[in-house]
């Protein structure tokens, strides 16, 4: 398969080429355009459409830079303002237009003279938007949007002092691979603490945006959030029971796992007990892994990694790197966390993240290096609308490459050890996180069940279903405080609610591409490619049938992943 990497930006054939987004004034007429257009025949609908698709991808774009600005510098009110502008003032005028057009395609006669293969996911969608549009939710959705983004606020202040230098938390955490045990405790309580600082304010935000969330859901004639949420999110294809199968596979075959895992490190450190605090350590005279100094370093050899992979890989990042749309390195003042933003207009997406010299941020990068492919391939498609994929392949495009590009880590890495250990420390967390997404998911389907409940309620229910996925093999005495709390630094919790499972479904999607990698390379990317290039137009079985996968995630198939899993990690050992 061949794919051009070079993004360019069509011409506009409906808006204005230098038309702005600046208040809802001169935004309207466009909506208006289209909601009172005549339709004739099936051309006057295609180009409808397409008129359409031109006008959300120039508003969703400019949305995204909105909060791209805010993210990387939450301390700038003026970018603050300008993304609250937006939800409050724009968004909320758009919604009763976008459930106007949506009506108007489903009612229009010659919808059903379009290709019914090529549109059945679309149609579906709208269908599904219309029968959740509620007037009544439209203010409630603009403060939600509002609110969501005081996470970031909040954690972009959290910094600690080490030895009279302020750091912000993801830097701190790269003492944690210190050989010095003293330190490591050191610096864990001091985040933990750092944290508890804020413990009632992101308690009081994270209690507002449950109780609203209910409300929506209410207003659209829902029993609960979490059954609203699997309606919006276009859950078509698994269901609730499935996840409460999927937490119980986690604990029948993955937790025995990750005690081995656990007490492999506690042996290899020369422990009695493993705490916390020795997760990411290595025994004395191992220096910790140090893959790079800068984000300029990290793209540097991203991009060298990535085009001895597939050079079209390689290409996305340099498209990238000249449109500037990186921002890599952790700074005060910095939202927490990483993201691919994709931008439905000019094609090339942002990539965010807080590097701070650590193994796990090679992770992030090539992670969301392959969500950026995904965003490259999927933007020839016709439609925005059909740029907009499941959750649960965009996953499996993220977590795929941090698998396939461990086969050319050594540009990361100057000799075989160091490369060894940074491939174990891999496969170790594709193992590793199932217990926290399964902890994470069954915690949400709790809070919007129960959307009542108080904070006590909250902080014990969590504690109860962290020990359930729990291993037991790493020693928390003493820590109780800073468990009940452990909940919070999960920004989806706050931000992109009841996401998460998706990371447990797409992982499994991700062994089972790197399965075949393993027996053909060329195969696996080629099926890799030809999913992600269908964006959202099939159904989420059919993307994985395209890349070669079934989608299940049933205790058997799981039990089949991790024992492949366990017998790679069990190679690098040797």
């Amino acid at each position: 398969m061949t794919n051009s990497a070079t993004i360019e930006k069509k011409p506009r054939h409906f808006l204005p080429e230098d038309f702005t987004v600046t208040t809802w004034e001169a935004l309207e007429p466009w909506f208006k355009n289209l909601a009172e257009r005549k339709i004739n025949n099936r051309a006057d609908l295609e180009k409808w459409l397409l008129d359409m698709s031109e006008l959300e991808a120039v508003v969703s774009e400019d949305a995204c830079w909105r909060q791209i600005r805010m993210t990387c510098d939450t301390e700038n009110k003026a970018l603050e303002e300008a993304f609250v502008f937006f939800v409050t003032e724009i968004q909320p005028k758009i919604q009763p237009f976008a459930d106007a057009l949506n009506r108007k395609l489903v009612e229009c006669p010659f919808t059903n003279d379009l290709d019914q293969a090529t549109f059945f996911t679309y149609l579906r969608g709208v269908k599904k938007s219309i029968e959740l549009f509620r007037e009544d939710n439209i203010p409630l959705q603009s403060e939600l949007s509002v609110l969501q983004q005081q996470y970031g606020v909040i954690a972009g202040k959290m910094t600690i002092e080490i030895d009279g230098k302020q750091y912000t938390l993801q830097q701190a955490g790269k003492f944690l691979e210190s050989h010095d045990r003293a330190l490591r405790e050191s610096v864990y309580r001091k985040i933990n603490e750092r944290r508890l600082q804020d413990k009632d304010a992101l308690n009081d935000l994270f209690t507002t945006l449950v109780q609203k969330r209910d409300a929506v859901a209410k207003n659209a004639g829902f029993e609960n959030y979490r059954d609203y949420k699997f309606k919006e999110l276009g859950r078509f294809d698994y269901t609730k029971e499935d996840c409460f199968r999927f937490h119980e596979a986690v604990k029948q075959h993955v937790l025995p796992l990750v005690n081995e895992i656990n007490e492999h490190k506690r042996q290899k450190l020369g422990l009695d007990t493993l705490r916390p605090w020795d997760l990411e350590a290595e025994p004395d005279g191992v220096k910790p892994l140090n893959p790079f100094k800068s984000g300029k370093e990290l793209l540097s050899k991203t991009i060298e990694c990535f085009e001895k992979l597939r050079p079209f890989f390689a290409d996305c990042l340099r498209t990238m790197e000249d449109m500037k749309r990186l921002d890599l390195d952790s700074r005060i003042g910095k939202a927490p966390g990483g993201y691919n933003c994709p931008l439905a207009e000019t094609g090339a997406p942002f990539i965010f993240m807080n590097a701070a010299g650590q193994m796990s941020d090679v992770t992030t990068m090539v992670h969301e290096g392959g969500h950026a492919i995904h965003s490259f391939l999927a933007h020839p498609l016709e439609l925005a609308a059909f740029k907009e994929y499941p959750m649960e392949i965009a996953e499996v495009a993220s977590m795929s490459m941090e698998l396939f590009s461990m086969e050319h880590w050594q540009v990361f890495f100057d000799n075989e050890e160091d490369l060894l250990r940074a491939k174990q420390h891999q496969l170790e967390r594709a193992i590793t996180i199932f217990p926290w997404i399964a902890t994470i998911d069954k915690f949400q389907h709790w809070i919007y069940e129960n959307p009542q409940h108080t904070v006590q309620q909250r902080l014990d229910k969590w504690v109860e279903i962290l020990n359930e996925f729990s291993s037991g093999s790493v020693d928390f005495s003493g820590l109780e405080e800073y468990r009940k709390y452990g909940w919070q630094r999960q920004l989806h919790l706050f931000e992109v609610p009841l996401y998460y499972i998706e990371y447990g479904i797409a992982q499994l999607g991700a062994i089972g591409l790197w399965m075949q990698f393993k027996k053909d390379k060329e195969v696996a990317l080629d099926n890799y490619m030809r999913a992600l290039s269908l964006g959202g137009t099939k159904t989420l079985p059919e993307l994985y049938t395209a890349a070669g996968l079934s989608f299940d995630f049933s205790p058997a198939y799981i039990q089949q992943l991790m024992q492949f899993t366990k017998q790679e990690m069990d190679m690098l050992k040797r």
